[in-house]
């Protein structure tokens, strides 16, 4: 994740200059350029510098996303789709510079079809507000990634989050998309059916895209039903490997676990002293079960001597809703609690993903490493799928600690990949991950990148990103 590879590119001064000129005079208050606004589009959430867009764009329709396209791909200009800004690896940077297009005004819901678990909604609906329209008909959309991420933006990072051992990623919850493509034209992937086996899956192709091939103008997803009781607890664990290897038992077991997070004893001394907590300061879990109130005692049940082979002796649960909100929402903070741990210092925050067996063997690897170099850098990680999230607080002004940062987010990816892992579970590639990529895929990457000339030959859709 060196910053010498994230690169501004060749810009299209005189389109840029028509383009603006076009959409100016076409959108009027809702096209912006003053340097505040643009500086809010271009990221701000990691030590990745910002890059910022010429100008901001507010669609409030497909319609209107068509005609930004039409003329971005008249004049060859860049376009960067943007949700709330939460992604973390520079998607949102505008390096070629280009327009940013905001898609927050399209956030209508489309359809909900109850009967068949399943509803329509534009790409600036957030998942909190989704799940707030959808709360009286009595189902709700799984996949929570902390952050009130907007579904566009969920989609074209492929994430996922707490509830995906139980739930899946985006991957598959999103039954279909509509998107516009190079020239202006909008396309749908795919229909309402629960499969299909017509022609090529392209729901797949945009999900996870980054926004490099078109802009989404809505998506199709899949619901589930709340669940009748829901119970939550924490374990705590005298070391990381048995918190780990308790994780491990209990996927392989077939234990129907919903969420079960990690984190390490650095990350749950920040979270007591954030949020006012008083948990034991070691590794812990936490899990939440989902189902009836037989089924729920049942797994906790299980789970809880699983947690006794490897040394938990204080797992507690409970059904109170207030409880097992105050628990998650410490874990939704840890990236507060993080920052907290060193006052003004800045944060990186990175993840990987390993096959479930490896997992005690990596992230054992990795604490490790993070005590030998001295480093602040809290662990905590979806652990039911494999996937963890280190954040490493650091001086980004000091070249010295940037340097040593930069070779342990290296040294943290090769682990991954040595164990069949992934350089990213959930955050994306973007501007930061490109390197790994190429380590991890190697010359599938030839591929990736004739699919983007295929679909986006003037480079317009988001350049910069996932590969050069």
């Amino acid at each position: 994740m060196a910053l010498k590879a994230i690169k501004a590119g060749s810009r299209n001064e005189n389109g840029i200059a028509a383009a603006k000129t076009l959409l100016g005079g076409r959108f009027g208050d809702r096209f912006q350029t003053g340097e505040a606004i643009r500086a809010q589009h271009a990221n701000t959430t990691t030590y990745i510098p910002a890059q910022l867009p010429d100008a901001v764009v507010f669609p409030e329709n497909a319609a209107e996303v068509r005609e930004i396209v039409e003329i971005a791909s008249a004049h060859r200009v860049p376009l960067i789709a943007f949700g709330t800004g939460s992604s973390l690896e520079g998607h949102v940077n505008a390096p070629q510079g280009g327009i940013s297009v905001d898609m927050m005004r399209m956030n209508r819901i489309l359809s909900v079809n109850a009967e068949d678990l399943d509803c329509t909604v534009e790409p600036g609906v957030t998942r909190e507000g989704l799940n707030t329209y959808l709360r009286d008909t009595g189902l709700f959309f799984p996949i929570d990634p902390g952050a009130n991420a907007s579904i566009g933006g969920m989609a074209s990072t492929r994430a996922s989050g707490t509830n995906a051992v139980r739930y899946g990623t985006m991957k598959e919850n999103v039954l279909a998309v509509t998107a516009v493509v190079a020239g202006g034209r909008e396309i749908r992937t795919a229909h309402r059916a629960r499969k299909s086996s017509a022609g090529y899956d392209l729901t797949r192709l945009f999900v996870g895209a980054e926004g490099t091939l078109g802009i989404i103008t809505s998506i199709t997803l899949r619901l589930q039903g709340i669940p009748e009781v829901i119970s939550g607890g924490v374990c705590p664990f005298p070391t990381i490997a048995d918190a780990c290897n308790a994780v491990i038992v209990t996927i392989q077991s077939g234990i129907p676990v919903a969420r079960i997070e990690l984190l390490d004893a650095v990350q749950m001394q920040a979270c007591n002293a954030y949020s006012g907590l008083n948990y034991a300061e070691t590794p812990t879990l936490f899990v939440e079960f989902h189902g009836s109130a037989e089924s729920v005692e049942l797994q906790s049940r299980q789970f809880a001597e699983i947690a006794s082979e490897f040394g938990s002796t204080g797992f507690v649960w409970t059904t109170n809703p207030e409880e097992r909100a105050r628990l998650w929402k410490a874990r939704h903070n840890a990236y507060w609690a993080q920052k907290s741990l060193r006052p003004g210092a800045a944060i990186l925050a990175t993840d990987v993903c390993v096959p479930i067996s490896r997992l005690a063997d990596c992230v054992t690897a990795t604490h490790e490493d993070i005590a030998a170099h001295g480093l602040i850098a809290p662990i905590v990680g979806h652990a039911g799928d494999g996937n963890f999230h280190v954040g490493v607080l650091f001086d980004d002004k000091d070249p010295a600690d940037v340097a040593q940062v930069e070779a342990f987010v290296e040294r943290l990816n090769s682990r991954a990949l040595s164990m069949d892992g992934t350089c990213t579970g959930e955050h994306g590639i973007g501007q930061g991950k490109m390197p790994f990529l190429e380590a991890e895929l190697g010359g599938a990457l030839d591929l990736m990148r004739q699919i983007k000339r295929s679909l986006d030959p003037d480079n317009i859709f988001n350049p910069g990103k996932i590969f050069t």
